[in-house]
């Protein structure tokens, strides 16, 4: 299929699935400089809009959350892009600080994230189309794709939190488990999203938000995933 029979798809998919602040969010944040970025690089290189996630929210280092343009999950990896705007930031210092913060914040938690320019994405397209095909040719391989990721082995991390969510009646909560288990919260929250796309946790959301309250382990408690 083509382009926009795909992209209206994904976008109705994406929609459908949100409420409260992240629907508006997306409503809010999939403009101009979002939509050049889909038709003119990201259509082209992949050519499928599987793991891509727009507006996709996520928590800074103050536990508070802000959303980034897309995010690419696929099995563990993550990987953030953002469309940066000169006009964006003006004469904001503290904006432009609290960006380049939430980057590097999202970097050391194991999650790539590349700033685009809208001018350059507008003025010279085949540059950045260049660059990130070089940077993502390892995981664009024709045998790479959702489902074999998804099969990897679980690493110790996944395993030290579906044990320990069938020692709470199989509910995680990632404040609680990050304690537990000597980690950072960030870290819980991340490897809990990559079991829920494995099928081994479910998230439960409350309120008008939607947000997550805690994860279910729903895989079985004899499954040899655990060993």
């Amino acid at each position: 299929m083509g382009f926009q029979i795909e992209h209206e798809k994904w976008m109705i998919n994406h929609l459908k699935r949100r409420k409260g602040e992240r629907l508006d969010a997306l409503k809010r944040g999939h403009g101009y400089g979002n939509r050049l970025f889909i038709e003119k690089i990201w259509w082209p290189l992949v050519g499928h809009f599987h793991g891509l996630h727009p507006e996709y929210e996520v928590m800074d280092w103050r536990g508070r959350s802000y959303f980034v343009d897309f995010m690419w999950r696929v099995g563990a990896l993550q990987i953030g892009l953002e469309i940066m705007d000169f006009g964006s930031h003006g004469q904001d210092r503290t904006k432009y600080r609290m960006d380049l913060n939430r980057g590097l914040f999202l970097q050391a938690q194991d999650c790539a994230i590349y700033y685009i320019s809208l001018d350059e994405l507008k003025e010279n397209p085949t540059f950045i189309l260049s660059a990130l095909r070089n940077i993502l040719s390892p995981y664009l391989t024709a045998e790479l794709g959702v489902a074999r990721a998804v099969r990897r082995p679980f690493s110790k991390i996944e395993r030290d939190l579906m044990r320990a969510a069938i020692r709470h009646n199989r509910v995680l909560r990632p404040t609680a488990a990050a304690r537990e288990l000597e980690l950072h919260p960030m870290t819980v929250i991340k490897y809990c999203r990559i079991l829920e796309e494995k099928g081994k946790f479910r998230s439960v959301a409350r309120g008008v938000s939607e947000r997550v309250i805690y994860y279910e382990y729903v895989g079985s408690i004899q499954s040899p995933d655990l060993v």
